[in-house]
């Protein structure tokens, strides 16, 4: 059996109609760029995940970066940032000119570990950007009561989690302020890049609405040095229909992870996710640990299950953060987790037969050593 790691057919043929119509109604519009289904969208997802405010932009890193700007975080400015993230993460804070400030995460869930946030705070603290990585909310309530004891923001890169709840409330309205990426691969995923911010902050939407818009409300009259980062009209209609199934594609993806968890529990040498009561997540990926994990890859890859590793660098090893002097060895939660992670197939179109025959052959394979 061939068992893809995403399946990118099977949304659009589900979804065939709706979706056709909503390119049709875009055409006959004759309205391209930040129009009604711009607009419709982000009332709808503002309302669907809580927040008062949506702000469409380009892409997830825009939206981060975008937030930390109208935030007016940059040079001399510190935020603290997961060591166990996708780098799209800590760019955002480079874009602006601060400086990532990597704390390490809970060696259970992957995510920033609350515990660790004091150390990590100096004078020049500005910020704490989490992340709801895999689709498993952070612990919140902690980074927030840290944060408002401090004076610090605390801002969600919420990419890999719509739909997300923490304590029964969704992910992207539990902060100041949330990034949100539409990039395909996600569980709300466009046609192409796309993104979205978040807020419940008035001030800030207002000048994020500026600011994508190269720092301009009304045409020819700019305000500030904005850049171009406006959510396109197309993909804003394709989401609309998308958002409608989102809590439906959720509950398949949460289906295959409660199969993979019965069938793999009793593999010891299989560290399986670890879900915490108060978190509700929307299984963005399925991520195991192994001590020989390319080797279980390598078994798994010949009999037709691709798996990918969810990251193999951590940012602060890549060659773009070598001038922040995190030489092996400095953050070793994070350069353990990138050793031994495996991310198996799992979608909204992952076929139950599909995850039956990955979680038998994942069992087979990791049996052998």
């Amino acid at each position: 059996m061939k068992v893809p790691f995403v399946d990118f057919a099977s949304p659009y043929l589900e979804l065939k109609d709706p979706l056709d119509a909503a390119y049709h109604r875009f055409m006959e519009s004759a309205w391209y760029v930040l129009g009604s289904e711009v607009e419709a969208f982000e009332l709808e997802y503002a309302k669907y995940c809580g927040s008062e405010h949506c702000i469409g932009v380009g892409n997830g890193l825009d939206a981060l970066h975008l937030i930390l700007r109208a935030y007016e975080i940059g040079a001399g400015d510190e935020v603290l940032v997961p060591s166990n993230t996708y780098i799209a993460t800590w760019l955002a804070v480079s874009h602006v000119g601060a400086t990532p400030i990597p704390v390490e995460p809970d060696p259970r869930t992957h995510n920033i570990d609350p515990e660790r946030i004091h150390a990590a705070i100096t004078p020049r603290t500005k910020a704490i950007l989490v992340v709801h990585l895999y689709g498993l909310p952070a612990d919140m309530d902690p980074i927030l009561q840290i944060a408002r004891k401090r004076g610090l923001l605390v801002i969600e890169d919420a990419a890999q989690a719509q739909g997300a709840r923490y304590k029964g409330r969704r992910v992207g309205a539990l902060g100041d302020a949330a990034g949100h990426s539409f990039y395909p691969t996600k569980n709300l995923g466009a046609f192409g890049d796309a993104g979205a911010i978040t807020t419940n902050d008035t001030r800030l939407a207002e000048r994020i609405r500026s600011l994508r818009n190269y720092g301009s409300k009304k045409r020819y009259y700019n305000e500030c040095k904005g850049v171009n980062s406006r959510l396109d009209e197309l993909q804003a209609a394709f989401l609309r229909v998308k958002l409608r199934k989102l809590d439906e594609w959720n509950a398949r993806r949460q289906a295959i992870a409660r199969l993979y968890m019965e069938a793999l529990a009793d593999k010891e040498s299989l560290h399986l996710p670890c879900v915490p009561q108060w978190a509700e997540p929307v299984w963005h990926l399925f991520v195991v640990r192994h001590a020989r994990r390319d080797v279980l890859q390598k078994q798994l890859n010949e009999l037709g299950i691709q798996t990918l590793i969810h990251y193999p660098v951590p940012p602060h090893l890549s060659g773009a953060y070598a001038d922040a002097h995190l030489p092996l060895g400095s953050l070793p939660i994070a350069e353990a987790l990138a050793a031994t992670v495996l991310s198996l197939p799992l979608g909204s179109h992952t076929r139950s037969g599909q995850a039956a025959y990955v979680a038998e052959k994942t069992r087979q394979a990791a049996s052998e050593y």
